[in-house]
């Protein structure tokens, strides 16, 4: 068995062509995958406007029914435009959620900064919830907040986060369950606030905590599951968290319940 000499000029050509052969593929190989991406979120932007425009117009006749515009209509008939209206809109919901996606996938996504007490703007998410919390019987708690110094923030993006983590609070958390949010100050010298959504619920196996900020990720991927959802909205309260310069993660185990956290410095350099 002959070896090549290290040194023999004509081997290290070769290897030297070799290495720039590999070069190339895997340059094509990134174009591709980048182009691949492009088309995906034009994709998704493309449907998702196609399909909320007729939505939006089929919820919007139902309501009319419902609301007796067209005519009184009997018990079961209110039940069942109701059930055409709240199915409408949880699927609105599900396109809005994918458009914010898409945002924020091609860096469209800008903070508009302004100064706003996060204590007021949890309570103003927690009366948002207070319906979906009383058909389950949850309690919703706000046991911190009032003494923290105003955040200088994206308030309508902090909401989108807050409002996420809420509503799956609620959504994973037994009838009769608890959530709540807590804030609290962080850093040596108190220079950021920690938020905190924290349930009584099921809560999530250690493996899949990375998992759940994942787009598109389901932890029960079974078409059996209880609750269904894009697997969007941790993604995006990730990517908006990020963009405040914070950072979002979870802390449970099963049958323990879950707690999120997310930082926002108190004072971050004006755009």
């Amino acid at each position: 068995m002959t070896m090549s000499n290290p040194s023999d000029p004509n081997a290290l050509k070769k290897r030297v062509l070799a290495l720039e052969h590999q070069a190339d593929e895997a340059q094509r190989s990134i174009a591709e995958l980048r182009s691949r991406d492009a088309l995906k979120t034009q994709f998704l932007s493309n449907i998702s406007h196609d399909l909320r425009t007729p939505l939006a117009a089929i919820i919007t006749h139902a309501e009319i029914l419902r609301d007796g515009m067209l005519g009184e209509l009997n018990p079961k008939q209110r039940e069942s435009v109701a059930g055409i209206v709240s199915g409408g809109q949880h699927l609105l919901d599900m396109i809005d959620e994918i458009l914010t996606y898409v945002r924020s996938a091609s860096d469209k996504v800008t903070l508009v900064r302004t100064e706003f007490s996060l204590a007021e703007l949890a309570d103003q998410v927690r009366m948002l919830n207070e319906p979906l919390a009383a058909k389950k019987r949850i309690s919703i708690e706000r046991p911190s907040g009032d003494h923290l110094p105003p955040v200088y923030a994206d308030r309508e993006k902090i909401q989108h986060v807050l409002g996420n983590l809420l509503g799956n609070a609620i959504k994973f958390t037994n009838d009769g369950g608890r959530v709540w949010i807590a804030f609290s100050l962080r850093g040596e010298e108190g220079e950021e606030i920690c938020v905190e959504v924290g349930d009584t619920g099921r809560g999530i196996a250690p493996n899949n905590h990375e998992l759940v900020f994942h787009e598109f990720a389901q932890v029960d991927a079974s078409a059996s599951r209880p609750h269904h959802g894009t697997g969007l909205g941790l993604a995006i309260a990730r990517k908006l968290v990020e963009l405040h310069s914070g950072r979002i993660w979870v802390e449970s185990d099963l049958g323990k319940g879950s707690h999120f956290f997310f930082t926002l410095p108190l004072n971050p350099p004006r755009d």
